[in-house]
Formats: C-alpha cells, structure tokens, sequence
C-alpha cells in the first residue's frame, strides 16, 4: 500500500498501512485472457496490517522444461475473467443478503426470464445488473456509475465486511461496510475514471509490446468500507479484492486515487505471478538496502517515487515493508512515466536513466508484467 502523496513536492505523511496479504491464484494469463477471479475472501488476517507483497509463496519465474516441438498443438486461451452472480451477490450483500432476500430473489427470477432473448446480454450479466440496481437504489447517479462500472470492466463496486484489523503501532482498526453514494459517490466516480484510464493505458502497452502483457486490471472485486475513528487504511488488496476506505488519508484527488489502485493491483498480479518480486528484484533490492540502509541521501537516486514516511525513510525502502513494496511504487513509476510518454508530456528524469539498478529493475518488471514495452526515451549516451 502506498502511504505518502505521490506528487513531486508534497510532505511526506504519517505511514499509512495496508492490511494486505495477496493470495497467488497461479501465473496470470495475457491481458483479457485471465483466470476467473476467486470467490470474495475473508477478511485480512488479524497480524495483516502492513502489507509486505510477499504472503503467497515465493514462487519461481515462469519457464523451464522442455520446448514444445514446433507441431505440438498449443493450449487454448483461458477464457476473459469474469465475475458470475452469486460471486456478484456476495460482494454487493456481504452480511444482509436476508434483508434484501426479495430483492435479490426478484434478480435471479427476472435474469432467468431474459434469457434467450434475441442480443440480450447473458442472464448472469443481467442479474447482476439487477443486483447493483438493487443495492445503490438509495442514490440513481451512484447505480448508473456502478453499473456502468461492471458494463465496461466487470468490476463490482459492493461492500466490504465488518471485521477488526490490528493495525500494528496504530492499535486495533474497526473497519465498516460503506458505500459511495450521496456524498461519498466521488470515490466511486474516482474509482471508474481509475478502471477507465487503465483500459486505455493498457491497450496502447499492448501495441508496443514484443510479448503478451500480463497484468489483469478488469473483473475485480471493489469493496468499499470506513474505519472508525481512523483514515487507516486506505486500501489493501487480496484475492482480485481491492478494498478502499472512504475515510482513507489517500483519498483526496482522482490522481492519487488512481495512482493507488494502480499499486494495489500491481500486488494481485505480484501474487499471481508467485511472489515474482521476492524471487527476481531481491537481489537488487537486498543490495541497495546494505548500501544504504535508511538514509535518504543514500537512497534518493534508486527510490523509485518519492513518497517518504513521517520519521522514517522512503516507503519503498521503510523497513518491515519488503521488496514487494518496492516493486509496487516500481511500478507506479512505470505507469507513471509511460502513461506521461503516450500523452507527449515530460515525465521528467526517467528512472531507468539513473544508477544501473534502476535500469535492471525496470527491464525485470516490463519484461514480466507490460511485454517489455518501453516508451519512455532513450537514455542519453
């Protein structure tokens, strides 16, 4: 979890933690060609409160083994990933499914009456529909953005569960269910404009890519909550869940908002890759951290944003933190400077352009994760 602005020139804020334990579901497949999303998962462990990227295990990379011969009929692609209606109903109605049990029967009632219906989307797709209709009913304009939400992405913007998160030196967080709707509907509107600039951002990768990109960002599961009496956490992510505090110190802007969800769901598909950054940015991270320890100075040229942590270091460098929260604002930075690049703005100094780490770095993670698609500028001889 990101915890400091990522705006050049803004202070650095207190550590804001993010109880997040990613669970691997195995190697993700080309964009659009992912695995089904799990069922909703339970609520983060007690002693998850700061996220380190590397719960599953460490995993291998990808390869190894004998080629296939160039006759050997290929596996068929997995189909898109896609979230079904129960899945949906879940994750709209965590904990009074009862109370809306007409509501929701009416759904599926109504869903299975459709089918068949000539260009008519698929029952599952109507019911859930229905089911997002059912719970924003309160607010229209929050319906219709979180409709349009799954219409686009399959994303489903529903409920987080109430549970009790220890939250390390900041004590025991009481975490709530709570939707954006009323005056809480911007982060839902900050949410699809996120879900929709990924679309648009990952389809001019895939253009420029030698390989298939593999980083799912559709069919997510958007829980939404509020702790009590506290802004912590803004987000953490598991299992193709993304959670995100409505009262979270993050939320401030669309920018930082996207630029978090980017972060968190950079940690699904580090998971899904089998811990990757555990196994291939150590090295380079292990090195770093022996050189310089927590000293800002030191670290500044291989930091890769430069969020920093109130009375520690830079967050990508904070101990207790690990390499997966370097390879997260790693790849904020990616994101970051090639979205600037496909826009013809100047991103400033690249970050490959700096000490060799960052370049080694940087190859690693285009390489796994964007088809080693690069558009940012040449370094200068």
């Amino acid at each position: 979890m990101r915890l400091a602005s990522m705006l050049l020139g803004r202070a650095a804020l207190p550590l804001v933690a993010a109880a997040c334990a990613p669970v691997g579901t195995g190697n993700a497949a080309p964009v659009g060609q992912s695995a089904a999303p799990t069922s909703a998962p339970a609520p983060p462990a007690a002693d998850a409160a700061v996220r380190t990227g590397d719960a599953g295990p460490a995993g291998e990379r990808r390869g190894g083994g004998e080629l296939p011969s160039p006759a050997a009929a290929q596996p068929a692609p997995a189909p898109p990933p896609a979230i079904s209606a129960d899945e949906a109903e879940s994750i709209l109605f965590p904990e009074d499914a009862s109370a809306h049990r007409a509501g929701i029967d009416a759904c599926r009632r109504g869903a299975a009456g459709a089918a068949g219906s000539a260009g008519a989307p698929s029952p599952g797709h109507e019911r859930v529909r229905c089911l997002l209709a059912l719970r924003f009913q309160d607010d229209p304009l929050a319906a219709a953005s979180a409709t349009a939400l799954f219409d686009r992405s399959g994303s489903v913007a529903g409920l987080e569960r109430e549970h009790t998160m220890d939250g390390g030196y900041r004590g025991m967080l009481h975490l709530v269910p709570a939707l954006p709707v009323r005056a809480e509907r911007r982060h839902l509107e900050w949410t699809a404009a996120a879900l929709a600039d990924f679309d648009a951002f990952f389809t001019d990768v895939a253009a420029a890519a030698a390989a298939p990109v593999r980083f799912r960002h559709r069919a997510l599961s958007l829980r939404y909550f509020r702790s009590v009496k506290a802004r912590t956490p803004s987000a953490y992510a598991s299992g193709w869940t993304v959670a995100y505090n409505l009262a979270g110190s993050l939320h401030r802007s669309a920018d930082v908002v996207r630029e978090t969800l980017f972060h968190e769901i950079f940690h699904l598909n580090d998971s899904d890759h089998g811990a990757w950054s555990e196994a291939a940015l150590s090295p380079i991270y292990d090195d770093i951290v022996a050189r310089c320890g927590t000293k800002i100075p030191c670290l500044a040229p291989y930091a890769p944003n430069e969020t920093t942590v109130k009375g520690g270091t830079y967050y990508a460098f904070q101990p207790g933190n690990g390499v997966g929260e370097y390879a997260a604002e790693l790849a904020i930075r990616y994101y970051r400077e090639q979205r600037a690049a496909l826009r013809g703005d100047r991103p400033g100094k690249a970050f490959k352009c700096g000490p060799p780490e960052n370049a080694r770095a940087w190859s690693l993670l285009a390489s796994e994760f964007f088809g080693g698609a690069d558009r940012v500028a040449p370094c200068p001889e």
